[in-house]
């Protein structure tokens, strides 16, 4: 019987750890800028994940997949396939890029039920890629439920930089909500101390802003988090919908020259 107990508190341990892990929509580019026109197709990779522990969950075909110029948005849904991502079922597509601009690739997914959470989750993600030199409009809203709009430029950063961003929630500022930041650590190249490490957390003050210091390359996910006023039944019950407004960004290491 003891070691059946602690059999069990081992498991429910185990359990409570995985439920603590911060869940992020994902939308990966395969490359963070566009500029040579014999290279002009992104490869994205759409998928919902602990990017940090390298745990994924399965992805329902998502509400919408479109593509942003600034100027029009480009229904993209008919291109995704069904792709693997830590294991679990996610999507990709591929957009070839033939002009300069400034492309934000968004996905409204389906709601996801997380028992371990006793709700509906909800992320409304982004990245922002941009192609043969331009670089503006990328701090123009898409209109989407919930989002982050960038007040830093979300690409041509440095590991180290400084980013900041303004949530909104319905077109207004997400006053004193939390923003979830993780790494995307795709070869499992990092490995937390403790749990504590797992997800930064940053809190956007009454303008909705927040600011996070990213320290070392590759890609982040900030993932501002607020409570839908509406509900969603499960099997007879009206549960929360976490929405999340996601928004994905890469920092670099300079190139070192020859001496």
């Amino acid at each position: 019987m003891i070691r059946k107990a602690l059999l069990c508190g081992v498991v429910l341990v185990f359990v409570f750890a995985q439920a603590a892990w911060a869940h992020f929509g994902m939308v990966i580019p395969s490359a963070d800028a566009v500029m040579d026109k014999g290279k002009d197709a992104v490869t994205l990779t759409v998928a919902f994940v602990h990017p940090m522990e390298g745990e994924g969950m399965d992805m329902a075909m998502p509400m919408e997949f479109g593509m942003s110029d600034g100027e029009a948005k480009t229904d993209l849904k008919a291109g995704l396939k069904e792709a693997k991502v830590m294991g679990h079922k996610a999507w990709q597509a591929s957009q070839a890029l033939k002009k300069p601009g400034v492309y934000s690739f968004y996905v409204v997914p389906e709601p996801y039920w997380e028992p371990a959470e006793d709700c509906f989750i909800q992320h409304f993600t982004k990245v922002v890629v941009p192609a043969f030199g331009e670089e503006e409009g990328w701090e123009k809203p898409l209109g989407l439920k919930t989002e982050i709009v960038p007040l830093t430029r979300p690409f041509g950063n440095y590991a180290g930089n400084v980013f900041q961003g303004k949530v909104l929630l319905d077109g207004k500022p997400a006053a004193g909500c939390p923003v979830e930041v993780e790494f995307y650590n795709k070869d499992g190249k990092y490995k937390a101390p403790n749990d504590y490490m797992v997800t930064q957390v940053v809190m956007a003050d009454d303008a909705g802003v927040f600011t996070f210091a990213v320290p070392w390359a590759g890609w982040w996910g900030f993932a501002a988090l607020n409570t839908a006023s509406e509900k969603m039944a499960h099997d007879g019950q009206d549960k929360d919908v976490e929405l999340g407004a996601v928004l994905w960004t890469s920092f670099v290491d300079p190139v070192k020259g020859k001496k």
